[in-house]
């Protein structure tokens, strides 16, 4: 079985003028080798893509694939994950992973939490602030958290997101709106402990194999800056069995809600009354060997790179009904 890679190579961008934040989600070559190299030990012929501009040259010259591993972040746009998988379905092409769909609306951290709060998973009280007035009309209670909408890998978040008063939330609010030009999504501050937990498989056969609880210097949010050098910022921690139920019961709520496949993570945080609440999902999950986080807790319950690698090609396998 020929399996085609697709992926946004970090050095491709930067070498083209952009910077590393715009960049901050894309993958480093090892990341792209440790896929391939998994993949080959499986059995399956390999072919490296590229980007969705790499796959659209590709496939005007006529190359096609059984399957194709998708890990491409996109570039531009609030559906800029759903690029990828949306030419593939066009071309009838398998893939592993979610959608356009699932991927677009995972993206959306507020359309997100309509969907999990909705099938009664527990969420902070929040609101989308799309314009300066909505600013005005915020009556949730302090201290509140912002981060951009429809950002991943901690980008628009520094220690400044936490808020404690309505003149911090206006000052960040107002620099988030024109930063990333798209709405800020606020909600009450969770200020218990985090976790982040892995999900494998599709439906009712998915599980939740485990989770690490995350620990940042100084209380400080997870930002960019931390998950780049998470070792000299963080400490990830074994989730202690106290939490496993409680967080594996909210993480499969929520991936079964959004209906992911294959593989991803979902990062939970209690309450103020330790009450665990979803904060984000993401479908489309890294997957460096050595720093990414589904890989980093998955070592800390026994599962080799390997092995993870295998159980996601067989949800995605059987999903679509191919035999390796």
């Amino acid at each position: 079985m020929k399996v085609g890679l697709t992926f946004d190579l970090r050095s491709w961008y930067l070498d083209r003028g952009y910077s590393m934040e715009d960049t901050a989600e894309f993958d480093k070559q090892e990341t792209v080798d440790a896929i391939d190299t998994a993949l080959r030990k499986m059995g399956f012929e390999t072919e490296p893509v590229g980007n969705c501009f790499q796959l659209i040259e590709a496939l005007n010259a006529g190359r096609t694939w059984d399957l194709v591993f998708n890990i491409a972040e996109g570039l531009y746009g609030d559906g800029r994950e759903s690029v990828v998988p949306a030419i593939l379905d066009q071309y009838k092409i398998p893939y592993v992973f979610s959608g356009p769909v699932i991927l677009g609306v995972s993206l959306n951290k507020y359309l997100t939490r309509l969907i999990v709060s909705a099938a009664g998973v527990p969420v902070s009280p929040g609101m989308l602030i799309s314009s300066r007035d909505d600013i005005k009309k915020c009556n949730l209670e302090y201290p509140l958290f912002i981060k951009p909408v429809s950002e991943g890998t901690g980008k628009g978040i520094t220690e400044k997101n936490l808020l404690s008063s309505p003149a911090e939330l206006k000052e960040v609010a107002e620099y988030l709106l024109v930063r990333f030009n798209q709405p800020a999504l606020v909600e009450e501050y969770l200020p218990g402990r985090e976790f982040t937990v892995g999900v494998i498989g599709s439906g009712d056969e998915a599980i939740a194999i485990g989770g690490m609880e995350i620990e940042c210097r100084n209380n400080y949010p997870y930002s960019v800056e931390f998950k780049e050098n998470y070792q000299e910022y963080c400490k990830y921690i074994p989730m202690a069995k106290e939490f496993t139920e409680e967080c594996k019961t909210v993480a499969l709520n929520v991936w079964k809600a959004l209906g992911g496949v294959d593989g991803g993570r979902v990062d939970v945080k209690a309450d103020r009354n330790g009450i665990m609440c979803f904060m984000e999902v993401n479908p489309l999950a890294g997957l460096h060997p050595v720093h990414s986080d589904l890989p980093i807790l998955s070592r800390m319950i026994d599962i080799d790179y390997q092995s993870l690698l295998e159980m996601i090609m067989k949800s995605a396998l059987k999903r679509h009904n191919l035999k390796a």
